[in-house]
């Protein structure tokens, strides 16, 4: 068991309560259900790493979405598999024990042939390594196959301003520290854009690119944004209509990219 694991099994109770539902999660992953809808349709088989508590396999089987669910943290599982099954949908997603880094592992694929893969909120700044990872992918995944990854950036002035206003300097600029920073014990990087590209562009295309929170504020900021709701739906509205921009693709909180497999 690694270190992020136990980090994450930590977190495993709690997580959709302070995030799946919270304001700005909610809105966030709004944001990202509107690409799957665009990139997975009925009847792919989705490889899913780093599923946290399921929430994007269950939405993704409602719409005929086959999925293998993958976590490292056994306890974000167990929650992910309460959830499939009161959803019912068990018969369209399956789930697996396996960290992101073991995806070079030749049983991954549990005998499909994946048509997508997906990686939401941040799973891919919990490894060292990106390219690695993506020529692991790219054994798995079928020419034309669909990506889309979100991940967190580095250059977040939403961040700066919050945590200097409140006197944390630190804070304000821990995603600009060499060899990323430390979280409950592990460390979490914060690739850009063209790092990420540059690391799956041996074997996929890059077709999209979009901000997620540049105009919204980070999830942390969650009691302003439960104060002003109507606010924060404002300004998800202007953030959709301009999500491609390029400085805001790389001022955001979050990133939304889409792959395809040559």
């Amino acid at each position: 068991m690694t270190e992020g694991s136990l980090a994450f099994d930590r977190m495993a109770v709690d997580y959709d309560a302070t995030f799946t539902r919270s304001t700005l999660g909610a809105i966030m992953r709004r944001a990202v259900w509107r690409r799957l809808d665009v990139c997975f349709g009925r009847g792919d088989r989705v490889l899913e790493v780093n599923c946290g508590t399921g929430e994007d396999a269950v939405y993704l089987a409602r719409r005929g979405v086959r999925v293998l669910a993958s976590d490292a943290s056994s306890s974000m599982l167990r929650v992910a598999r309460e959830k499939i099954a009161k959803a019912g949908v068990g018969e369209m997603v399956e789930t697996l024990p396996m960290a992101i880094e073991d995806l070079e592992s030749g049983d991954v694929t549990q005998g499909w042939a994946f048509d997508g893969m997906l990686s939401n909120f941040g799973g891919l700044n919990c490894v060292s390594d990106v390219a690695e990872v993506a020529r692991a992918a790219a054994g798995w995944l079928r020419p034309g196959a669909r990506v889309v990854l979100c991940l967190m950036g580095p250059w977040v002035p939403w961040e700066w301003g919050w945590y200097l206003c409140r006197g944390e300097p630190r804070r304000a600029f821990r995603r600009l520290r060499p060899g990323g920073t430390n979280w409950r014990g592990f460390t979490i990087r914060y690739p850009s854009v063209r790092a990420v590209r540059r690391a799956f562009a041996p074997g996929f295309t890059v077709q999209r690119v979009a901000a997620l929170g540049a105009l919204l504020p980070p999830t942390y900021v969650e009691e302003w944004a439960a104060r002003h709701r109507a606010l924060v739906e404002r300004l998800d509205r202007w953030e959709r209509r301009v999500e491609l921009w390029s400085p805001l693709v790389w001022l955001a909180d979050h990133y939304v990219m889409e792959l395809v497999r040559r």
